[in-house]
């Protein structure tokens, strides 16, 4: 990977209060900084960074889109991104190594002049991608997935759960048969 300014934020010059960044990121910006699966990103991510004497408050807004196959029907569609991350970075002496860092909480030494954000952008975008990619659905409230594929997708269930019946239970229903036989038997 190599290094791009592009992503760094010069805070030694930045006066105490709230500072805005924009970031525009594509699958060339993912790929460079880790693996990325997926094709045509936009994304666009503002960064909102409060200075104060002894920490910063990183707030990262997540938007965007990338095109992905869709879990359901297997078509390729449009998801929307949108999500919010914190991060607080405090500052410290000079052996940032010796504090134990936390998943929220960041430790920099003072020394440092400036943050190299990268990672933490190649990593929210990556968070802001749902586990589960569905079609949204359509105005009138219908799927927005391919109507096909959902229909050999009903029949093959279907078909699966007959198949689970009628194999499963098939010989345990003759074992019950002949027990409540045996009971009316002892009864008379």
């Amino acid at each position: 990977m190599k290094h791009n300014r592009e992503y760094e934020i010069a805070w030694q010059g930045l006066k105490l209060g709230i500072h805005t960044f924009q970031f525009n990121l594509d699958d060339k910006f993912m790929k460079e900084h880790g693996e990325w699966d997926y094709e045509g990103l936009d994304a666009q991510v503002s960064v909102t960074f409060d200075k104060q004497p002894s920490f910063f408050m990183l707030r990262f807004d997540v938007g965007g889109s990338v095109n992905m196959p869709c879990d359901r029907c297997g078509d390729e569609f449009r998801l929307k991104l949108w999500d919010e991350f914190k991060l607080l970075i405090k500052l410290t002496g000079e052996n940032a190594e010796e504090i134990d860092e936390d998943a929220d909480v960041v430790f920099i030494p003072r020394a440092e002049t400036v943050i190299d954000i990268s990672t933490w952008l190649y990593e929210f975008v990556q968070l802001s991608i749902p586990l589960q990619k569905v079609h949204p659905d359509l105005a009138d409230g219908k799927s927005g997935c391919n109507e096909e594929a959902l229909e050999l997708l009903n029949k093959l269930t279907e078909h699966e759960e007959e198949n689970k019946v009628n194999d499963i239970w098939k010989g345990l229903e003759a074992l019950k048969d002949i027990e409540e036989d045996k009971s009316k038997r002892k009864t008379k």
